[in-house]
């Protein structure tokens, strides 16, 4: 990709999208923050990153030339209605890079995209959080993994260059799936159990919750074994422990969803592994319990 010939564009204002678009500010790579319904060509945000503040204007001008790089950073549920707006301004050839929480939007998007079109999975561990519409705060400094979805990504050139400026330090696989499995095992843990008790990372650390976490931990390996995706389940268990441990002072994206009564990605985390679980003939019954608690339970 020749950066210099880039035309890049972030999807939407959630956490990640904004801290991608602040950090690219930052470096003065231009970029069009692409806003569903825009109220004028810019916003205004301040951004707060190692205890400094910057004020920053976003601009949110959709390109005048086609998109050569769309970011997509929106909760999955929302992926299929993202591209259908923004596909038709992107390039025949462009690079798409989705970035979510959950699993099953990459048949859908593939089958969205023009034959030339890239399609990309970018799994970051940054933390970012909007304290107010103009207000974001970069939360815990992390890294990004990319890797290719579709053929002609895996036959091209990743459009690292620019991810790193806004959500680096990049790292490129050339197989996604075994990140995604891991970041689906971490998410299926943390995410639904701190939404159901409405507590924050740091809580699921305490012992009484040491054999529930076992459990789930134990019915993910069967389930990821089923899809060719091999893990050691105790190595696994000490993996989202240490993701906890290491995000006590966080709140997980689902338990703040459920908080200010957004729409959550049950369905992209643990109904993904139920349903995954379902074709293959195998119970997860911690998983089943845990997810109709959510169900049955209304956000705060």
């Amino acid at each position: 990709m020749n950066v210099a010939n880039t035309v890049t564009a972030i999807v939407g204002q959630g956490a990640i999208g904004l801290l991608a678009a602040s950090q690219l500010a930052l470096h003065q790579c231009p970029f069009h923050l692409l806003l569903r319904q825009p109220q004028s060509n810019s916003l205004v945000l301040n951004f707060r990153q190692q205890q400094q503040d910057y004020p920053l204007l976003l601009n949110c001008q959709p390109p005048e030339q086609p998109i050569t790089l769309l970011l997509v950073p929106v909760k999955a549920f929302s992926v299929q209605s993202a591209l259908q707006q923004w596909l038709p301004l992107c390039a025949a050839d462009a690079d798409i890079v989705l970035c979510h929480n959950g699993m099953g939007t990459l048949a859908m998007a593939q089958q969205q995209l023009l034959p030339k079109q890239k399609l990309w999975f970018a799994s970051t561990t940054h933390g970012a959080l909007k304290s107010g519409p103009h207000q974001l705060e970069h939360t815990g400094i992390g890294r990004t993994i990319l890797g290719p979805v579709n053929d002609v990504a895996k036959n091209a050139v990743a459009p690292a260059t620019l991810l790193n400026a806004a959500l680096g330090p990049v790292e490129v696989v050339t197989d996604i799936l075994p990140v995604l499995w891991q970041k689906l095992a971490i998410n299926a843990v943390i995410n639904p159990l701190t939404a159901l008790l409405m507590v924050k990372n740091g809580e699921l650390t305490k012992p009484q919750y040491r054999a529930h976490i076992d459990q789930l931990v134990v019915e993910f390996c069967k389930v990821a074994w089923t899809q060719g995706q091999r893990f050691d389940a105790l190595s696994l268990l000490q993996t989202v422990l240490s993701v906890a441990a290491n995000t006590a002072g966080n709140y997980s994206s689902m338990q703040q969803d459920r908080a200010l009564q957004r729409p959550d990605e049950l369905e992209f985390i643990t109904g993904f592994l139920l349903r995954t679980a379902a074709e293959a003939g195998i119970a997860i019954p911690a998983h089943q319990q845990l997810y109709q608690q959510l169900r049955a339970v209304k956000p705060a």
